[in-house]
């Protein structure tokens, strides 16, 4: 058999543990996704504020949060499978525990178990298909990602369509926790046999304990990019978050043209295969650059008042690019810079300052909404964006 055949072979093999791993977490990006467009539910019903559901959406991102290093950190001893599959049953008991919600502490208090369970993830999901997929790193993330963001596309639709069948808006839920069990068995039965030697279980030799995780961080080009991440993070979040209500303020757009253009937001995460790739020929940093330009000039199209459905509309999908397409390439580039010893729970780390950050910013952007205006939050979140770009360009220009 030829090289090239033995290659396509190995590809094939593979072929569960990025597609069992990439649905695991469109199932978690649906969940998450599920909730800004229920907000106005939950003011109707609840009667809370904007300020309110930001922080119920923080209390989310915050339980996401708390996980990403303990899961990259256990990950690193007992292996990725276990981690990921035990992630996944925790989620879909909150979700299960969410559907059987009477109030809305409970409400908060299943939310925050969505969080935890969805936490263990990604950051794990990132260290095994690197491992995996060691010459088309970005492109493995980009596909897991592209097809996790459709969780956020059709979250949005499913919310629609239950109240618009008159269903209980809690049947969402019902329906991930039954489908995240049966994705997190067959991922604990079908991955471990896909990987050669057993490399989901092994787990990575024993390490000297915390202080092993951080000496990347003495690199002074990890630390930068790790705070580019914390940007990122931050302003995504808030601008995810609220995006639907942002969106009804603008002239001519009212609650259905919103959610519809909330989807298209997350469609154009279809480009994330094709930035990830672009980003292993041409490099990370100089991809991810170009993309945040993009999605600053969209944003601030959409903060200035007046502009027509037309122009919102296309500058919604711009944004989506510009948001979305980085994060293969990011993905990417930390693994780049992490010691394989210590991928997991160096990646944690990192992961915990750009979520716990993302966890704070729709709080902030809902604040700021409420004593200022919407255009005053996500100008604020275009600042954040300009800034991550600037040290991303800075470290392109001057890359060895």
């Amino acid at each position: 058999m030829s090289l090239v055949s033995h290659r396509w072979v190995a590809r094939l093999r593979t072929l569960d543990v990025l597609a069992l791993t990439a649905l695991l977490w469109f199932l978690a990006k649906f969940l998450r996704y599920a909730f800004p467009p229920l907000f106005g539910t939950f003011q109707s019903t609840y009667g809370v504020s904007n300020t309110e559901l930001g922080l119920l959406f923080s209390a989310l991102m915050g339980g996401y949060a708390v996980m990403q290093f303990p899961s990259g950190a256990l990950a690193d001893r007992v292996g990725t499978v276990r981690v990921i599959v035990g992630g996944a049953v925790v989620a879909s008991a909150a979700a299960l525990a969410l559907f059987l919600s009477t109030s809305y502490a409970l409400l908060v208090v299943a939310v925050v178990g969505i969080g935890v369970g969805t936490g263990a993830h990604k950051t794990v999901a990132i260290t095994l298909l690197t491992s995996v997929y060691t010459e088309r790193s970005g492109r493995a993330l980009g596909l897991m990602d592209f097809v996790g963001e459709f969780g956020g596309v059709l979250a949005p639709a499913a919310v629609v369509a239950v109240l618009a069948a008159a269903l209980p808006w809690e049947s969402l839920f019902l329906a991930a926790a039954v489908g995240g069990l049966c994705l997190a068995g067959a991922f604990a039965v079908r991955v471990p046999a896909r990987l050669p030697d057993g490399d989901a279980d092994a787990g990575f030799d024993a390490d000297d304990g915390f202080r092993s995780y951080l000496t990347a961080f003495a690199a002074p080009r990890f630390s930068a990019f790790a705070f580019v991440a914390v940007l990122l993070g931050l302003a995504i979040s808030g601008i995810t978050a609220f995006l639907p209500l942002f969106l009804e303020t603008r002239a001519g757009i009212d609650a259905s043209l919103a959610g519809l253009l909330y989807s298209a937001f997350f469609v154009v995460s279809a480009v994330q295969p094709v930035t990830g790739d672009l980003a292993d020929r041409l490099g990370h940093l100089r991809v991810i650059a170009v993309l945040l330009a993009l999605g600053i000039a969209a944003l601030v199209v959409l903060v200035v008042a007046g502009v027509g459905p037309l122009t919102v509309g296309a500058a919604t999908v711009v944004l989506g690019v510009g948001l979305h397409g980085p994060r293969p390439g990011r993905d990417a580039h930390l693994m780049n810079l992490i010691p394989d010893d210590v991928a997991g729970g160096t990646l944690g780390v990192v992961r915990t300052s750009m979520v716990g950050m993302s966890a704070v910013s729709p709080t902030i952007v809902g604040y700021l909404s409420d004593v200022a205006s919407f255009s005053v939050a996500f100008g604020a979140m275009a600042a954040v964006l300009a800034l991550a770009m600037l040290v991303v360009t800075a470290l392109a220009l001057t890359e060895p």
